[in-house]
C-alpha cells in the first residue's frame, strides 16, 4: 500500500466516539487499533467484526450491554458517541449525543444523548459535506470524511424496545453516521481523506495501513 500523507498540524475535530435515569454499571475500557508504540491486533479483531442485531424483548444481556455502554459514555468528556464494538460488545448498540455539544458535565452530557438500538439510516439528504473527524478507537488521528447533513434513522430507543423514527441535522447526523459506521466495521481510517496526526504518531498509523490486510 502507498504512504498515507499525514500532516502533523492541531486540529478542532470532535472524536465521536438517553435518556432516563439508570443504574451505574461497568465503565468498560475502550478498544484501539493501536497506541502510541504498537499495533493493537486483537482490538482490531473485534473493532472490525460486523455487530449483531438483537430482536425484542431485549434479554439480559442486552440490557447490560445498554446500561454498560451508557456508562462508559456518560464517563467520557472527550467523546460525542461511542458504539458497543468498541468497548469489546458486539451488537448494534450505540450511545450519541445530538445537541449543545459545547456545554460541560455528566448531567448535561445524560440530558442532550440517547441510545439507540438496532440503528438503520433509511433516508439521506442533501450534499455531501467535508469535516475532519476523530475516533477514540484511532488515538491521535483525525482525516476529512464526507457525510450527509441531513438523515432518518429508525431504531429502538433504550432498554425498553420503543420503537423510534427520528430525523437528526448537520453535526448530529454525522456523529450518528460515525458511530453506525462501528457497527459494521468500519472506522475513519477506511475513508480516503486526508490524515491528520502528530509526528509521534506517524510511524504506527503507517504501520497500521501498510499490514491493514492482513489485521
Amino acid at each position: 500500500m502507498q504512504p498515507r500523507i499525514f500532516l502533523p498540524r492541531q486540529s478542532t475535530a470532535v472524536r465521536m466516539g438517553g435518556k432516563g435515569t439508570r443504574k451505574a454499571m461497568a465503565v468498560r475500557r475502550v478498544l484501539t487499533l493501536w497506541n502510541e508504540g504498537e499495533l493493537n491486533g486483537e482490538d482490531t479483531r473485534i473493532l472490525r467484526a460486523p455487530s449483531l442485531e438483537k430482536p425484542l424483548p431485549f434479554d439480559a444481556e442486552m440490557i447490560e450491554a445498554i446500561r454498560d455502554l451508557w456508562e462508559t459514555f456518560l464517563d467520557r468528556e472527550d467523546s460525542v458517541g461511542l458504539a458497543a464494538p468498541q468497548i469489546g460488545i458486539n451488537l448494534r448498540l450505540i450511545a450519541v449525543r445530538t445537541r449543545n455539544f459545547d456545554v460541560k458535565g455528566r448531567e448535561q452530557r445524560r440530558l442532550d444523548s440517547e441510545i439507540l438500538v438496532n440503528p438503520r439510516i433509511t433516508q439521506t439528504r442533501g450534499d455531501l459535506v467535508n469535516m475532519e473527524e476523530g475516533c477514540l478507537s484511532c488515538p491521535g488521528v483525525n482525516v476529512e470524511v464526507s457525510r450527509f447533513p441531513e438523515i432518518k434513522v429508525r431504531a429502538f430507543d433504550d432498554e425498553k424496545g420503543k420503537k423510534l423514527n427520528k430525523r437528526y441535522l448537520d453535526f448530529a447526523a454525522r456523529v450518528i453516521q460515525h458511530e453506525i459506521d462501528h457497527l459494521d466495521g468500519k472506522l475513519i481510517v477506511d475513508y480516503e481523506g486526508p490524515v491528520y496526526a502528530p509526528k509521534k504518531y506517524h510511524n504506527v498509523v503507517q504501520s497500521f495501513f501498510d499490514n491493514s490486510g492482513s489485521l
